[in-house]
């Protein structure tokens, strides 16, 4: 008897929680805006769902440490992951006083903005 599969998980539902974190200044699309679940007319960037995992990219707040940006946002989305494993990838942050900008444009939106050396900063948690 095979397992049965997970449930889906509610893409929107995982944005909203990923944006509600303090320490989460928005979501990221990736280096080329690649990161995003694929809706009938329309996508939800920073957010990938799979059979077995729920990653979201995300721009953190300047200031605390990438260990609590990954623990915040892990704390969020498993509740809500549909019991998959929660990755988080952390693409930029923001500097202080820097709005979020969840249209695009600055480093808040469907792409990093760069860090001093000019590269995305990509750290990883699983």
């Amino acid at each position: 008897m095979s397992p049965s599969p997970l449930p889906e998980p509610d893409p929107d539902l995982i944005a909203a929680a990923v944006l509600a974190c303090r320490t989460v200044a928005g979501l990221s699309g990736g280096i080329a805006g690649e990161v995003a679940t694929y809706l009938p007319g329309r996508r939800v960037t920073g957010v990938r769902i799979d059979d077995a995992t729920v990653t979201v990219h995300v721009v953190g707040r300047y200031g605390p440490s990438m260990t609590q940006i990954s623990t915040d946002v892990t704390r969020a989305v498993t509740p809500i992951a549909g019991g998959r494993q929660v990755g988080v990838v952390i693409e930029d942050l923001a500097q202080l006083g820097e709005p979020a900008d969840p249209g695009g444009g600055g480093p808040v939106g469907p792409g990093p903005g760069p860090t001093a050396a000019g590269d995305p900063l990509l750290w990883q948690a699983r």
